[in-house]
C-alpha cells in the first residue's frame, strides 16, 4: 500500500475529528476491507458521504470523483481535492474519468465510487451505472460495497452507520479488461444488490 505524507495524515486526523465530533458515527465490516487497492462502492446520500467513507476506512489516500462544481466552494473544493477527490463534468460521457480512476488504483490508491451517481433524496437505493464495473475489469481489483445508513437528514449528532460488506473479488467478478455490455451489466446488478442488502437491509439511527 502507498506511503501517505504527514501532511496527509495530519489532515486525514483533523477531518476524522470533525465527522466524528460533528457526527454519531458506527462503523460496522471494517474488517471486509482488503490490504490491497480497492474500490468502494457506496450509496449516495449527502455531499458528506466521501470523507465520511474515507475516515471510517483508514488513513490512506482516496481517490473519489465529484461533480466539477463543487471544486468552486471556497474550504470545501480544497479540503476535497487535498482528500483525493477529481472532477468529473456529468452530463458527458467522459472516459478521462475511467482511465483517471484506473491510473490512481494502479499507483495504489483506493478509489471510492457512487454508482448511483447522484444523491437519493428519498434515501433508497437507486438504480446503478456500470462505470463502476468496468473500472474494476480495467484495474483488475475487488469491490467493497458499502451502505451509509441513517435516519430523516443529517444534523449534529445523528447516528450514522457505515457498514462495509464482503469484498467482491476479481476472480468473482469474472470480468475480461474489456468486458461486453452484458458482462458490465450483470456484474454492476451484483454490486448494486450488495450495497441494497447493506444500505436498505435494517434501520439504523
Amino acid at each position: 500500500m502507498q506511503k501517505t505524507s504527514i501532511f496527509f495524515k495530519c489532515l486525514y486526523g483533523f477531518v476524522k475529528g470533525i465527522y466524528y465530533g460533528f457526527y454519531n458515527v458506527k462503523v460496522e465490516g471494517r474488517e471486509n476491507l482488503p490490504d490491497c487497492p480497492f474500490i468502494i462502492a457506496a450509496n449516495h446520500r449527502t455531499f458528506a458521504d466521501p470523507p465520511l467513507l474515507a475516515v471510517t476506512s483508514g488513513c490512506s489516500k482516496f481517490g473519489f470523483v465529484a461533480k466539477e462544481e463543487l471544486f468552486k466552494v471556497p474550504v470545501f473544493g480544497w479540503l476535497i481535492r487535498k482528500l483525493g477527490a477529481f472532477p468529473v463534468t456529468r452530463g458527458k460521457g467522459d472516459f478521462s474519468v475511467i482511465n483517471e480512476s484506473v491510473s490512481r488504483l494502479k499507483e495504489g490508491k483506493r478509489l471510492v465510487i457512487f454508482p448511483e451517481g447522484t444523491r437519493s433524496k428519498t434515501g433508497k437505493v437507486g438504480k446503478g451505472k456500470t462505470g463502476v464495473a468496468l473500472i474494476a475489469a480495467r484495474a483488475g481489483v475487488p469491490v467493497v460495497p458499502a451502505g451509509i445508513v441513517f435516519k430523516g437528514k443529517l444534523h449534529f449528532r445523528s447516528k450514522v452507520t457505515i457498514k462495509y460488506g464482503k469484498p467482491l473479488m476479481p476472480e468473482e467478478l469474472n470480468l475480461s479488461q474489456e468486458p461486453t455490455p452484458h458482462e458490465l451489466k450483470t456484474v454492476k446488478g451484483k454490486i448494486m444488490d450488495s450495497i441494497v442488502a447493506l444500505a436498505e437491509g435494517e434501520e439504523n439511527g
